[in-house]
């Protein structure tokens, strides 16, 4: 089985920080959301991984490589535009050839990875294997109406009155059947080839299409609060580390993770928190459920729940608390006794005012 993982989206989300980079290169706890899934590939037994890319290719290039330190050989496919997933599936034709695949949108965030999906998959085939979680509000999403056998009886995208509360979310296993799926589907009336409309075309085939619900911890990372949200939840998972320097006027509390060449002077860091290498940390109190990339510094003032992208300046701020700040943005302001939520785009700078 190859694995295609589609990192071509525009991240419209996640603006302004995907005007100048791609949303699967946006860190979770200072490493890359996409390399949590492929990861979690490599873990399945997977080794053939097609990365379908866009207008960041180069980007993701430099940081996955030849796919080698994942365990992976990775072929890049250029998407000439985000035509949709079924777009992705045909724009992959000649790589995946006749071989089954999983397809996985490489900003999902999934805490149990795919290995049990594919040994489902695997012990019970069929033309589609969906993967499959119950939400609040389905009309979001992808929606799948299964029977009591696991089987697919109807999916909808984004319906507005919902039959099911089981969404898709961005794992699937399809055989070769998929292709003549999507080349007998049109376009969507959002101008897209719906992977939903070429599922539900197998289905109308007489061709067997299985869910597998799923408890594991998900967020397709698509806006701020998920990703701060995923945030969250990996750093719970932590383990401390301390290869950077705190002084002895600083006081280290429960997990954190402090990189090399960082450099903590007169300030308190309660974890879980992550600090990346070179980062200086003075005068300061980092709170629980934080990211620091690398380079930064944060001066004179108090972070919590918050990420920063690499070589962020954070002096004078006050408290700030469930922000995104970009790489190499400037927060500049005097103290005051109120929070501040700040959500800036990479190179910005902002200057906080009475």
């Amino acid at each position: 089985m190859k694995a295609l993982v589609l990192a071509g989206g525009t991240g419209s989300r996640l603006r302004p920080f995907t005007h100048s980079g791609t949303k699967q290169l946006l860190p979770i706890a200072n490493k890359p959301v996409l390399f949590y899934g492929l990861e979690s590939i490599a873990e399945a037994g997977i080794t053939e991984v097609g990365l379908v890319v866009g207008d960041y290719a180069d980007d993701i290039r430099r940081a996955v490589g030849d796919g080698g330190p994942f365990g992976l050989d990775v072929t890049y496919i250029r998407q000439s535009r985000p035509l949709g997933l079924a777009h992705a599936v045909s724009t992959a034709r000649d790589y995946l050839a006749d071989d089954d695949f999983l397809v996985y949108l490489g900003d999902n965030y999934l805490q149990d990875g795919v290995r049990d999906f594919i040994t489902h998959a695997t012990l019970r085939p069929a033309a589609a294997r969906l993967l499959v979680t119950s939400v609040p509000d389905p009309s979001a999403f992808g929606v799948a109406e299964v029977g009591a056998t696991g089987r697919v009886t109807r999916v909808e995208e984004k319906p507005a009155y919902p039959r099911s509360d089981l969404a898709l979310i961005g794992v699937y296993a399809f055989t070769p059947a998929l292709h003549e799926a999507v080349g007998a589907i049109r376009p969507s009336a959002r101008g897209e080839l719906e992977i939903t409309h070429a599922v539900q075309w197998l289905i109308d085939d007489g061709q067997d299409v299985l869910a597998e619900e799923t408890t594991s911890v998900w967020r397709d990372t698509g806006s701020v609060d998920d990703m701060l949200e995923v945030n969250r939840h990996v750093l719970d998972g932590l383990s401390g580390r301390l290869d950077g320097k705190v002084d002895p006027d600083s006081a280290v509390v429960g997990r954190v993770s402090l990189g090399e060449g960082a450099v903590v002077r007169g300030s308190r860091i309660t974890g879980p928190v992550v600090i990346g290498p070179g980062s200086v940390i003075s005068n300061a109190v980092i709170g629980p459920y934080t990211s620091i990339g690398a380079n930064c510094r944060v001066h004179d003032s108090s972070i919590e729940a918050s990420v920063l992208l690499d070589g962020a300046d954070v002096e004078c701020a006050g408290r700030i608390e469930r922000s995104f700040i970009g790489r190499d943005a400037v927060v500049a302001a005097p103290r005051f006794p109120y929070a501040h939520r700040l959500v800036l785009g990479d190179h910005s700078k902002v200057q906080l005012h009475p």
